[in-house]
This record gives C-alpha cells, sequence and structure tokens, in this order.
C-alpha cells in the first residue's frame, strides 16, 4: 500500500490507542478505583477523549482519506484495507460534527455519574443522581443537535450503537416482542417451578466460574475476571480482555453473568489480528456483541445439555448448597420463568419487557415528555403494568442499571435486538455444524467458537451490522425465530405449551 494508506495506519492507530487508555480508565473506576478518586478520573477521562477526538477530526485525518479514495475504490469491497478506509472516514465525517469541548464533557459527566450513581444505590436515593442525570440528559440533546435536524432524534444515539439501524424499525422488533410476550408471560405466571436455597458461597462460585470459562474458550494470559457492582467486559486489545462479575450467596446470576461476559470478550478475542490497532478491531454493532453474550448465557449456558457437562462440578464448588440437589431439578430453577425486578437476573421470557420499558422512557425524557424528577414513579408505573411487580425502592427500581448514569442513552434496545440476532445465528450455525447439543454435553465448545470465528467475530467491523448479521446468519433481523424459541423453552420448563 501507499505512504498515505500508511501514514493513516498510524494515526489511527494512536486514536485507537487513546480510545483504549480511555476503557482502561473506565474499567479500573469501577473495579478498583477508591471512591474519593471519582473527580480526578473524570477530567483523566476527559482529557484522554478530548486527545482521541482532536485527532479523528483533525484535518491531516480528512486530507489522508480524501486522498485515499482512488486506493479504495481499485480495491475489494471486503479487504481490510479498503474496510479500514471506508469505516475511519465514517467515523471521521460523524465525529466532526460533534465539538471537540461537547465530546469531553460528556464523557467527565458520566464518569462523575457513575460515581453518584455508585452512592445512589448504596443509599437508595434517586435524589442523588439526579442532578447528574439531568446534566447528562441535556448533554445528549446537545450531541443530538450537532445532527440533521430533521432526523429523530432518537436515531442519533442509537447509530452510535447500532450503526444504520432507525428508531421506527428497532420500536417494531421491540413492539413484536411485547405483543408476543405478554400472553407468555401471563400464561407462565401460575407455572410451578423448583426454586434452589443458598446461600451459594460466593468463592465457591468464583472459582468454579473461572475454570468455566477456561474450558469455554478464555485463558489466563490474556484474560481476567474481576468483580463490578454491574457486570460488564472491557476489551482493552485483542489480547487484553477484562471480564467482570458480582458473585452473591443469594442465588447463582453471577455465574451465568460470567458466561455472558464471556460471548462479549470471545467477539473482542477473536477479531482478525491484522485488524490490532485499527478502528475495526471491535465489534460491529452493540446488538451484534449481545446476540454473542446472550448465546453463551442462555442458548448454551441454559441449556440442559450444558449442565450435564457442568452440574457435577458445580455441586463440588458448592457442596453445602448443591449436594442433595438433582440436575433436572437444577435445570428447572436456573430456567424458572418468573417475573423479577432486576433486569440482569430476568428470565429468558421477561427480560425483554425490561427493555420494552426501558426504550419508551427513555424517548419520553428525550422528548420532554418525562421529567427527569418523575422517572422513578414511571419506572415503577411500567414495572407493574408490563410486570405485575412493586417495586421497593429506587435501587430494585430506577438504580438498577448503569447506563443512563454513564450517558448511555440508546442503548438498552440493543439488548433485545441482541437476543433476537442471536437465534438467528445459532439456528444458522446448527444447520451448518449438526449436533451441537452433543458437542456441549461432552464440553467440546471448539467447533462452534470456530464458526463463530469464520462467521462473525474475525471481521470485526469491517461491514455494517446489517451486512454482518447476513454473513452470519444468512438473513435479515426477523424475530419471529426468537419468539419460536421461546415458546419452547416456556414448554420445555414450565410445561405451557402455546401455538
Amino acid at each position: 500500500m501507499s505512504q498515505t494508506f500508511e501514514r493513516l495506519r498510524v494515526l489511527l492507530g494512536e486514536i485507537y490507542d487513546l480510545e483504549r487508555v480511555g476503557f482502561l480508565l473506565a474499567w479500573d473506576q469501577e473495579t478498583t478505583m477508591p471512591p474519593d478518586g471519582a473527580a480526578t478520573r473524570a477530567e483523566q477521562r476527559a482529557t484522554i477523549g478530548r486527545a482521541a477526538h482532536e485527532r479523528l477530526v483533525s484535518d491531516e485525518l480528512g486530507k489522508l482519506l480524501e486522498e485515499l479514495r482512488g486506493e479504495e475504490e481499485s480495491l475489494p469491497y471486503e479487504s481490510d484495507e479498503a474496510s479500514l478506509i471506508r469505516v475511519a472516514r465514517r467515523d471521521h465525517e460523524k465525529a466532526s460534527r460533534v465539538p471537540t469541548e461537547l465530546r469531553a464533557e460528556i464523557l467527565r459527566a458520566g464518569a462523575l455519574g457513575l460515581g453518584a450513581w455508585l452512592e445512589a444505590r448504596e443509599r437508595r436515593d434517586f435524589e442523588v443522581l439526579r442532578p447528574h442525570f439531568e446534566q447528562l440528559l441535556e448533554l445528549r440533546r446537545r450531541y443530538i443537535d450537532c445532527f440533521d435536524p430533521t432526523d429523530e432524534p432518537y436515531d442519533v444515539l442509537l447509530d452510535d450503537y447500532e450503526r444504520g439501524f432507525t428508531t421506527p424499525e428497532t420500536e417494531n422488533v421491540l413492539e413484536h416482542l411485547k405483543r408476543e410476550l405478554v400472553p407468555l408471560v401471563e400464561a407462565a405466571r401460575d407455572a410451578d417451578g423448583p426454586v434452589l436455597e443458598g446461600p451459594f458461597a460466593v468463592e465457591g462460585q468464583r472459582a468454579f466460574s473461572l475454570d468455566l470459562l477456561e474450558r469455554l474458550g478464555s485463558d489466563r494470559r490474556s484474560w481476567r475476571l474481576d468483580h463490578s457492582e454491574h457486570p460488564f467486559t472491557a476489551s482493552i486489545g485483542i489480547t487484553d480482555i477484562r471480564l467482570t462479575s458480582h458473585f452473591k450467596e443469594e442465588h447463582l446470576g453471577g455465574i451465568f453473568a460470567a458466561i455472558h461476559e464471556l460471548g462479549h470478550g470471545l467477539y473482542e478475542r477473536q477479531i482478525s489480528p491484522s485488524l490490532a490497532r485499527t478502528p475495526l478491531a471491535g465489534g460491529a454493532s452493540a446488538a451484534l456483541h449481545e446476540s454473542q453474550s446472550r448465546m453463551w448465557e442462555n442458548l448454551v449456558g441454559r441449556s440442559r445439555a450444558f449442565w450435564r457437562f457442568a452440574f457435577d462440578d458445580l455441586r463440588a464448588a458448592l457442596p453445602e448448597a448443591l449436594a442433595d440437589v438433582e440436575l433436572d431439578r437444577f435445570f428447572g430453577a436456573v430456567n424458572r420463568i418468573r417475573p423479577s425486578l432486576t433486569r440482569v437476573d430476568a428470565d429468558e421470557i421477561t427480560y425483554n419487557l425490561h427493555i420494552v420499558l426501558r426504550f419508551e422512557l427513555e424517548r419520553e425524557l428525550l422528548s420532554g415528555r418525562l421529567e427527569v424528577r418523575d422517572l422513578p414513579e414511571a419506572f415503577d408505573e411500567r414495572m407493574l403494568g408490563y410486570l405485575g411487580l412493586e417495586v421497593p425502592d429506587h435501587r430494585a427500581g430506577v438504580l438498577q442499571d448503569i447506563h443512563w448514569a454513564d450517558a448511555g442513552f440508546g442503548y438498552f434496545p440493543t439488548y433485545s435486538l441482541g437476543n433476537v440476532m442471536s437465534v438467528q445465528i445459532w439456528e444458522k450455525a446448527c444447520g451448518d455444524l449438526g449436533d451441537l447439543d452433543g458437542r456441549i454435553e461432552r464440553g467440546d465448545f471448539g467447533d462452534l467458537r470456530e464458526w463463530l470465528r469464520e462467521h462473525l467475530h474475525r471481521h470485526g467491523r469491517k461491514f455494517t451490522p446489517r451486512e454482518t448479521l447476513e454473513r452470519a446468519a444468512g438473513a435479515a433481523i426477523d424475530p419471529e425465530p426468537y419468539v419460536r424459541y421461546l415458546k419452547g423453552k416456556l414448554g420445555e420448563v414450565a410445561g405451557v405449551a402455546v401455538s
């Protein structure tokens, strides 16, 4: 390639490094930083974000991309080089709409919001977070104003996570799920299911999870697992994958959270090394990323085949709680369908109703139809209306998720979009590989990992989310396979037949 292209790679590598240092600062804030470091950390994250943004919108980068138009047109569309120029140009043009100081201010406010969220949860008081929330919402409105005023405002935020998806498309998928799932929730409401009784030793859960993650595909030279209030994954680089979980004595949700985060980590770890230190070295979209975490958590990790493989090891790790528990009872308990207050602990069928209510609230907040001070009450009303649950306090309600406190408006719908995509990709993998249940029961996950690497992971951000899904699943997004899967799960777990 030309010297111009090589200079482009150098500049993009610097931007990548700065952005990943920002990720590292955020990871540290949620895992090991003492609480009083929040104000300083906010300035550090703002400084790093400003430096990255200045390079991304620089005249030099714009000139390089313009000079490379001819080379791009002469290259195959799917080549690394053409993809790098194409994606960098889009990133540059979009970022150029946003003032550097606004970008830094959003990062600073998000870091401060995270600290306030942690304090608000501890005190179970939304008022601690409210001034930060109001500032973050106003900053997001200013961000939206940087773009075409004829655009649907929510489209601007959604595009940051799910490039090319529109609000009406997303609303159609969520409305389809809501229409199909509300009757399923009602049908399962009176179904009995086994319950596991703890306490479940935290150290036993952690030790089991570390061993399990290695058997699923992690290794201790390029992965680590830490504690955070809200589980997440941070990719500092293709060979530096940081997972977190939150193990509690009351339930086994931390184990499933660890499996969930492994799905995110595998996506980042299996990106082609040729894309390292470029804007292509990341997932194609938030929903495609979520398709991988939900696939490993639910389609693999909550399957009967998986626990035929893993249950004896879990029982050995937690003998006091599980020594007398049989596999069938355990399988029924971890798949129990029952509305729950917390999104991350929700069963597969009720989970998406948690997303629907957040999507609706976000749009009302952005439009001004809902004031921030009224958000807790509105949240509680929808929890009662959609899930039939009374919310006891703010910690269990509006404060349960980190995303709004860290400026993540527009992110929530990608969870449900990812659920839908997960089944589409899973069905294609099953069709290509054959007996996946048999492999899983034997503890053989290599074929599935390799299939995902070849058809999805290795491409990183080379293609748009739509193109990436077509390559992996062979079809555009379609909620029907997911609905069929959930109906089958309802029948298997609760014995409830639905047409």
